[in-house]
Order: C-alpha cells, then sequence, then structure tokens
C-alpha cells in the first residue's frame, strides 16, 4: 500500500521557492506603484499649468476683464474651475479653465503656489497664481525633489 501525497521536504522546497519569487516580486510592484503615482503628477502639473497659461493668454486677449496692477494670471486655482466672465460678450458667459482640480497624487495635500512676484528658487504663495508645485518632501524616481518639477 503507497501513501498519496507530499513530503516534508517537498513541502519546504515549495514555500522557500515561493519566498523567493515573492521576495523578488515585491520591490518590482512598489517601484510600479510609485511610477504611476509620478506619472499621475506629471499629467496634474501639466493640466494645472496649461490652464493657467490658457487664463494668462486670455487676460491678454482682453476676454477678462484687466485690472490696474493685475500680473493678468488667476488669483486662485479655484478661479479656473469656477469661471471668469467673458469681457468680450455682454451677457453673462464664463470661461472655465478646468473641469475640476486635480489633486497631488504623491503629497495628497494641497498644491504648493508660486505668485508672479516670487522667485522660482524659493516660491511663495501672493496675489496670483503663476504656477504649481508638490508640497511633497519626497523625490521622484529621477532623484529630483517633487516640489522642483
Amino acid at each position: 500500500m503507497s501513501a498519496k501525497g507530499f513530503t516534508l521536504i517537498e513541502l519546504l522546497m515549495t514555500v522557500a521557492i515561493v519566498a523567493i519569487l515573492a521576495t523578488v516580486a515585491l520591490p518590482l510592484a512598489e517601484t510600479t506603484v510609485q511610477r504611476g503615482k509620478e506619472q499621475e503628477l506629471r499629467r496634474a502639473l501639466r493640466e494645472i499649468r496649461t490652464a493657467i497659461d490658457a487664463y494668462k493668454q486670455a487676460y491678454d486677449d482682453g476676454a477678462i476683464e484687466r485690472q490696474l496692477g493685475a500680473s493678468g494670471y488667476p488669483p486662485s486655482l479655484e478661479v479656473l474651475v469656477e469661471g471668469v466672465r467673458d469681457a468680450r460678450i455682454p451677457d453673462e458667459t464664463k470661461i472655465h479653465f478646468l473641469r475640476r482640480l486635480p489633486k497631488d497624487p504623491v503629497s495628497g495635500e494641497e498644491w504648493g503656489l508660486r505668485s508672479y512676484a516670487s522667485p522660482a528658487s524659493d516660491p511663495k504663495a501672493g496675489a496670483d497664481v503663476y504656477d504649481v508645485h508638490s508640497r511633497s518632501e519626497g523625490a521622484g524616481m529621477n532623484g529630483v525633489a517633487y516640489r522642483e518639477w
């Protein structure tokens, strides 16, 4: 009569092989997740920066009412979503630049703002929004801090 089943050695070898495969797959999965967040960060920054540039272009073209001393950049990111009245059309038509404000996928916080009067080396919020950056203290896979993207 022969007994069917696995021996203890076979089971230990199977567990060891699975453990080795898991130690190889885990860092790969973490890298994939980080790469996905970085791609989302690039996309969100591009989307917001394009909207800021479109607002400035509309201001320069006269579609947004000019104000004395204003830089022509939006006063806040929310204005890009809420829209502004089109100065060229007499009714209450609004120009919208974003459907929604994307979130910072890396930090999960609100975006860091840089005003037009603020230097690039030390970005500070001000009367307008010239640029945005992540508030994350980490660095990307390329070694560049997320704040500098």
